[in-house]
């Protein structure tokens, strides 16, 4: 009987932590239905970042939220604005015919997730980093290949920024 009690206390304190699974749980209140996503401002100088950026985000909350993504400021809950302050590629490794095939990229912004309810700030990070190692195909250059590396740099971007909001880090 004692060692019954036992385990109903630890199963009980261990629902009480607050631990759950990642991707499963939420920092966000439960009343925010509805997010509007303008698109993000680019201080960069690479063509259509700004649009990539911001669609991927959108997917990427429509993938791991339960939130709807509204047009318009006035129907919705939350608005989450993004300013991108950086964008840096530097060459890491070196290919046979002494070409750069291996970039570090880093993006950088300025995020803001604003409660339109309660008007307050949910989350905030004046320099959101993501930097991720890209790698291009043998007798390419990353300009050749940029518009592919955007795209997947994107989703990352998204993918990174997402969790980082709903899960509170």
């Amino acid at each position: 009987m004692k060692k019954v009690i036992i385990v109903l206390c630890a199963c009980f304190f261990m629902l009480q932590c607050g631990y759950h699974l990642r991707g499963t749980g939420s920092s966000l209140p439960n009343y925010i239905k509805k997010i509007y996503v303008p698109m993000f401002k680019n201080r960069t100088t690479r063509f259509e970042l700004d649009r990539k950026l911001t669609q991927s985000v959108i997917d990427e909350l429509v993938t791991r939220s339960k939130m709807e993504i509204t047009g318009e400021l006035e129907s919705a809950d939350a608005v989450l604005i993004g300013e991108i302050i950086g964008f840096q590629v530097d060459p890491i490794a070196v290919s046979n015919q002494a070409t750069a095939d291996r970039f570090n990229v880093t993006v950088t912004a300025k995020i803001i997730l604003r409660d339109l309810k309660k008007k307050k700030v949910i989350f905030s990070n004046p320099y959101f980093p993501y930097v991720t190692d890209y790698e291009v195909p043998e007798g390419s250059d990353f300009e050749a290949v940029e518009t592919e590396a955007i795209d997947e740099i994107a989703e990352k971007f998204a993918r990174s920024l997402v969790i980082s909001i709903l899960e509170g880090f």
